[in-house]
């Protein structure tokens, strides 16, 4: 319980700014969703699986579904920023395990956004020819572009989101290019639809574990709906409006996915369509050689632009959240007077940002670590849902059916296994991440300790709509 100065205190204390309507929260999830995964990935599926590219989307979708059923149920139970720390913490009251998982979830964030904003240095210096002097020049322009994210996220979630709206419209356009390239050779006669059915089995002749272990890249594309938790004190209304907007986003997704990886199929081989760090590029070029490929390549960099942007935002709102459930330093929970917006969280994840740009650069193994990190985090989500039952809530809230966290759970530690063929670089470069989170977790008590803070159990605000 709060005694009365305190509760003062938090009561003069600035508060995040409700300005997030249906329309905006869809933009941001469908955005957040589509991006980097889809543009880079479809061609490293058909490695896996051959003709049946879209098939890992669509397992993936499903599990992606069962665990977005979890999180509807959490988050319009507890309208807070913190996402799957808070109900982590709700579920099992461990503030080490709290730490851990929150320190998973923002470092999937950062190293997205950080590996985003080297693609994005990429595509720009390919869009435009320009000559960045190797390594040095890209990681430049990697931080530059960093700052400029911070320089949005910072302004305002108001600028952010609607800077969001701008670049969900570029890149969807650019997976719409595709559809319609498609679509359009198909029309045409040309291409191999046929090539939708074909399996590249395994040495055993069998199709499942391939497709398991194109699932198990797939699934990075379609992670970025649980961004969307952490903007829970941001929206108008997230009780009413969480729902139907979250799912109506991962059925956007998910059929966008589908159309794009049936256009690729056709129109390129698998074999070839594995090639390369572009194979969105090479459907463009086989299906519509007269069109500008500059012109993919700029559509190309703001879909990974938006990927940070968006990674940006869920990380340092993580970071505002868990401070004030006292878990992390009452520092990073400071908002600016002023923008409204958390200021030194902001600041923080930023550097975190500049570090992974600077020093680790581009680690093909960051987009399976981030799925991989993600996949253990869901795990506890769908188990968490179902110990909250026994907490009731003094208001009306959505409720998934029993049986989807458990087969939710069941799936996401299945497809976080070795079996799945996943390469164990990402296990290594998930330790470190976590052993990081251990040392943090350490000085974050030291830092308690000596300031007299103690974690608190986390207490729900009112949302919009009570």
């Amino acid at each position: 319980m709060s005694t009365p100065s305190v509760a003062g205190d938090e009561q003069a204390k600035p508060t995040l700014k409700r300005v997030m309507g249906p329309l905006l929260l869809l933009l941001f999830i469908v955005g957040d969703i589509l991006g980097t995964g889809i543009y880079a990935l479809t061609g490293q599926v058909a490695k896996q699986v051959g003709g049946v590219v879209w098939l890992p989307f669509v397992v993936a979708f499903a599990v992606a579904l069962m665990t977005a059923f979890s999180y509807l149920e959490l988050v319009t139970k507890y309208p807070k920023a913190a996402g799957a720390a808070l109900y982590t913490h709700k579920a099992f009251g461990i503030h080490f395990v709290t730490f851990i998982v929150a320190f998973a979830v923002m470092c999937s964030g950062i190293t997205s956004a950080s590996t985003a904003s080297r693609a994005f240095a990429a595509n720009m210096a390919n869009a435009f020819d320009l000559n960045l002097a190797g390594g040095f020049g890209i990681t430049a322009v990697g931080l530059a572009f960093m700052a400029l994210v911070a320089a949005i996220n910072f302004r305002g979630v108001s600028e952010s989101v609607k800077f969001n709206v701008v670049l969900t419209c570029v890149e969807l356009s650019g997976l719409l290019i595709i559809i319609f390239i498609g679509l359009t050779a198909m029309s045409a006669g040309e291409g191999d639809v046929s090539r939708a059915l074909e399996f590249k089995a395994a040495e055993d002749g069998g199709a499942f574990w391939p497709v398991i272990a194109g699932t198990t890249l797939a699934f990075f594309a379609m992670v970025g709906f649980e961004d969307s938790v952490n903007m829970a004190e941001e929206c108008k209304d997230p009780v009413r409006h969480f729902p139907k907007v979250l799912l109506a986003g991962l059925v956007i997704t998910g059929l966008i996915y589908v159309a794009v990886s049936v256009s690729a199929i056709t129109l390129v081989p698998a074999d070839k369509l594995g090639q390369g760090e572009t194979p969105l590029l090479q459907v463009v070029q086989a299906g519509a050689p007269n069109f500008p490929l500059w012109v993919f390549a700029i559509i190309t960099m703001f879909a990974v632009a938006n990927s940070a942007l968006i990674n940006m935002l869920m990380a340092s709102r993580l970071l505002y959240g868990m401070s004030n459930e006292h878990v992390l330093p009452a520092l990073l929970g400071k908002v600016h007077a002023k923008r409204r917006t958390p200021y030194v969280a902001i600041g923080f994840t930023t550097l975190l940002a500049f570090g992974l740009i600077t020093f680790v650069g581009e680690v093909p193994a960051l987009g399976g670590t981030t799925a991989l990190l993600l996949l253990c985090v869901f795990t506890v989500v769908n188990i968490a849902v179902l110990v909250l039952r026994r907490d009731p809530v003094g208001h009306e809230h959505f409720k998934t059916p029993s049986f989807l966290p458990v087969v939710g759970a069941l799936s996401c530690a299945f497809l976080a296994g070795p079996w799945t063929g996943r390469d164990p670089l990402q296990y290594k470069v998930a330790g470190v991440l976590i052993g990081i989170g251990i040392a943090l977790w350490v000085v974050t008590v030291l830092v308690n300790r000596a300031t007299g803070q103690k974690p608190a159990e986390p207490a729900v605000v009112p949302s919009a709509s009570e």
